[in-house]
């Protein structure tokens, strides 16, 4: 059982894994291309946003800042601007990818989304705590699953309830 199924009563959490091209400001209008497009509408649609990301030589991976980098954009205009959004990140070292967690919460607060206060969620050792994808290392979840739940109270309070 991982986070998915461990959701309150009418809330959602949507897994998105998305395949965008390199960020281009140049493309980036109102025509841009459509899975882009649909990316940025599911953040808009959301509560808030679950950002669970792996660390790659001591930082964040690529492909993660290449999604924020095309969610922040328009200037001024992201839909990630004061969006609640919670991030895990995992590895297979002890620590739990720290260093890619710090970078994703500065790159999320300088967008500006709202960064959920709180124990930073960090799982190490990764490998040891998966069963076919699913997190089922008990501890490891029930942190991460507290750290949702006041995510989800953060959410409520704007009468919010779905998460992307």
């Amino acid at each position: 059982m991982g986070l998915r199924d461990n959701l309150p009563d009418k809330v959602t959490l949507e897994i998105w894994d998305p395949h965008l091209p390199l960020y281009n400001e140049d493309v980036d209008r109102s025509d841009a291309p459509g899975h882009v497009l649909r990316f940025r509408n599911a953040i808009a649609n959301s509560d808030g946003v679950v950002i669970v990301t792996p660390e790659y030589n001591h930082g964040l991976p690529g492909v993660l800042k290449n999604a924020l980098d095309w969610a922040s954009r328009p200037f001024g205009k992201s839909v990630l601007t004061n969006k609640p959004a919670l991030a895990i990140s995992i590895s297979p070292a002890f620590t739990g990818g720290v260093r890619a967690h710090a970078q994703l919460n500065e790159t999320l607060l300088a967008i500006p989304a709202l960064v959920l206060g709180g124990p930073q969620v960090v799982i190490g050792n990764i490998a040891e705590k998966i069963d076919d994808g699913v997190l089922v290392d008990q501890p490891s979840l029930n942190f991460a699953l507290t750290a949702l739940r006041r995510m989800i109270t953060l959410c409520r309070l704007g009468s919010r309830r779905q998460i992307a």
